[in-house]
């Protein structure tokens, strides 16, 4: 397997197990200890693998990357996939291993879902809230990718780049979680809604993020970027 591929796989399934191991292992009532696990786990296999692939480990960042032109299409398509594939294993993983041992996984399997895709019940299950939230949340994750990841013109060891990035993960989980779970990466909510069969809404958790790391990547180009 090409080694940049194996990277998204793995980038992926552990950012996939890891976070929603975490909401497995709290209940999905510990929002710190959810944003910790998520942050922590991403900034690490970041800083561990931007050298290999870029470190994208999320379909709507490699989209993106591709519409600006950073990277080829098919590049792009072939991260998606395997970025995906790491999040259904991960998943399948976590039904085999942690579903005997906690009462709560025997109903959700660490799904990115919130009170506006039905965790709370009907009531406030809304389309257009988790698309704009998502699309935000998203935003404000391609954005500081833009600016310590990207950008030439900053210089920021790759350590530095991941703790930033696993910062607004972790910022993003602790406003957004509650409402939409905070997915920012189809990847991560494809493996879980696919082996536990919760697909609430789903195509939000596509469409925003894709739609929201769209728009910061080319927002940054025109205005972050231009020469002095």
């Amino acid at each position: 397997m090409n080694r940049k591929f194996l990277a998204e796989f793995m980038g992926t399934f552990a950012l996939t197990f890891v976070g929603a191991g975490s909401i497995i292992a709290t209940s999905g009532e510990n929002l710190i200890v959810i944003a910790l696990a998520h942050g922590i786990i991403l900034a690490v296999m970041i800083a561990s693998m931007m050298h290999v692939s870029g470190a994208q480990f999320n379909p709507a960042v490699s989209i993106a990357l591709a519409v600006r032109g950073l990277q080829p299409w098919s590049q792009a398509l072939w991260f998606t996939f395997f970025q995906v594939v790491g999040g259904i294993a991960a998943a399948f993983l976590l039904k085999a291993t942690m579903v005997p041992a906690f009462e709560y996984a025997n109903t959700h399997l660490g799904e990115t879902l919130g009170i506006y895709s039905g965790s709370s019940g009907p009531d406030l299950i809304s389309a257009w809230r988790i698309l704009v939230l998502e699309g935000l949340a998203t935003f404000f994750l391609m954005w500081v990718i833009m600016g310590v990841a990207v950008d030439q013109k900053n210089k920021q060891h790759a350590g530095i780049a991941a703790l930033a990035i696993g910062g607004v993960v972790m910022a993003d989980i602790l406003c957004f979680g509650p409402l939409t779970g905070a997915s920012m990466n189809p990847a991560r909510s494809f493996g879980p809604a696919m082996v536990s069969g919760e697909w609430t809404l789903h195509w939000c958790y596509w469409v925003g993020p894709i739609v929201g790391a769209m728009i910061a990547s080319v927002v940054y180009d025109k205005t972050m970027t231009t020469q002095d």
